[in-house]
């Protein structure tokens, strides 16, 4: 018969392969966002960043590239049919597997059908094929950010979103730069190919892991209800979440919307501008996203969106400040041009994570939508409204009223932010454990 010493160094060997086990779970979820993110960016700035450019090179009108804004409405209304997938898929394929892989598939056969085009000859496929391509992405987003939310321990939600946002300066760099870089090498054929060829590869961890979500604790006992915006409205939680959301980001769009239109008239070159947005742009916002996890979890989220909060303010200030004095020094411009790209980036990796800790397990996919739309949506007001003001008004009152929208926003969003007690409910770590039998099969 054992004695206590063996019964307890047993259970001691049972907890260690559970944190072991656990921990390569965690592992393997990051690899597999990673992937998915990058997968699904590919496709976005290949659109947005590249295809405008090797449009007006070959002579499409300004008319026509400017009717290209129209492909992000799937993204800003796609809210309306996230409920559809929480609630409809293939049990044995998968809950979020059912949606990302014929999403992805879609988008991989449409950007290399584009490939054999001659896109001059083919504009009148050309959007509604973009249009399709722009549905089957911002579809694929949905069930993505449902994966994070049901795979992502609490205290890896930060890193989970870092690892979106490093997805995302990936995505330009694939998607836009280097497609630009091999149009110029090679044609359009070949830069599609490889954007679709690209976009596929970064696709295959899903394919080799087994989906088995955290379990929402709170919910057990409380019957099945189907997903709905409903319930998301219902929910005190998510509704003031939701004020924050549109609150929090109010003046971003006032700054970002016209930031490259300010270079330009402050006396940068195009190439200079690129270097800037580009390639640069990606690095300083990579560093952004994993400096944004540390603080996250060194000194709490609440404590992290004051941070950035009050860094965003100075940023903007420095914009007034700058366009009000008629200052065009190269160096200056630059620093607040990355300071500004820096803190977006860390920004977006601390809303993410309220967005993903206030999502119920029962509709992850709806709930973060919701939330992401409405962030993206006052980030589109914000950058309608900017041109405008400073087309009547100048860049001075411009900068400096989106400094105020700044300190108000702040105390506004934060306001909500406690009411939604985010931490408190259904995502803390002692209200839903993460399954440690979902690993990866090699």
């Amino acid at each position: 018969m054992a004695n206590d010493s063996d019964t307890l160094i047993a259970g001691q060997g049972r907890t260690s392969f559970q944190f072991e086990q656990g921990e390569r779970t965690a592992r393997s979820v990051i690899v597999v966002l990673a992937g998915l993110y990058v997968a699904q960016a590919i496709p976005v700035y290949l659109v947005a960043a590249a295809m405008p450019a090797i449009f007006r090179a070959q002579g499409i009108s300004l008319v026509s590239i400017g009717s290209m804004a129209l492909l992000m409405l799937p993204w800003v209304i796609k809210f309306l049919w996230a409920p559809l997938v929480d609630r409809y898929y293939v049990a044995a394929l998968g809950k979020r597997r059912s949606w990302i892989i014929p999403m992805q598939l879609v988008s991989v056969g449409i950007i290399t059908y584009l490939s054999t085009l001659n896109v001059a000859e083919h504009l009148h496929i050309l959007f509604p094929l973009l249009m399709v391509l722009a549905l089957s992405s911002s579809t694929q987003d949905i069930a993505t950010d449902g994966f994070a939310v049901e795979h992502l321990a609490p205290k890896d939600q930060p890193l989970g979103n870092a690892v979106q946002g490093g997805s995302v300066a990936a995505g330009v760099l694939i998607g836009g730069s280097l497609s630009l870089f091999l149009h110029d090498l090679w044609g359009w054929s070949a830069a599609l190919k490889t954007a679709a060829a690209l976009s596929f590869l970064t696709l295959l961890p899903l394919l080799f892991f087994r989906e088995n979500p955290r379990k929402d604790k709170t919910a057990e006992g409380e019957g099945k209800s189907r997903p709905s915006i409903i319930r998301f409205v219902k929910r005190h939680s998510t509704l003031m979440l939701l004020f924050f959301a549109l609150l929090f980001r109010l003046p971003e769009g006032l700054v970002k919307g016209v930031e490259q239109a300010f270079l330009v008239d402050f006396g940068f070159t195009l190439s200079q501008i690129g270097m800037v947005s580009g390639g640069a742009a990606a690095c300083v916002g990579l560093g952004g996203s994993a400096i944004a996890v540390v603080l996250i979890k060194r000194a709490g989220l609440m404590q992290f969106l004051w941070l950035i909060g009050g860094l965003r303010t100075l940023c903007f200030l420095g914009y007034a400040t700058v366009a009000l004095l008629d200052y065009r020094g190269v160096a200056v411009l630059v620093g607040l041009s990355a300071a500004n790209t820096f803190i977006r980036y860390m920004e977006i990796v601390g809303l993410y994570s309220a967005f993903m800790r206030g999502s119920s397990l029962k509709q992850a996919g709806t709930d973060f939508t919701i939330l992401s739309c409405a962030n993206l949506l006052v980030y589109m007001l914000g950058s309608v409204a900017a041109g405008m003001i400073a087309q009547h008004s100048g860049y001075g009152i411009l900068f400096s009223l989106a400094t105020v929208c700044s300190v108000a926003g702040i105390l506004a969003s934060m306001h909500f932010f406690k009411k939604a007690s985010i931490g408190k409910g259904q995502q803390t770590a002692e209200g839903a454990e993460l399954s440690t039998t979902s690993t990866v099969n090699t």
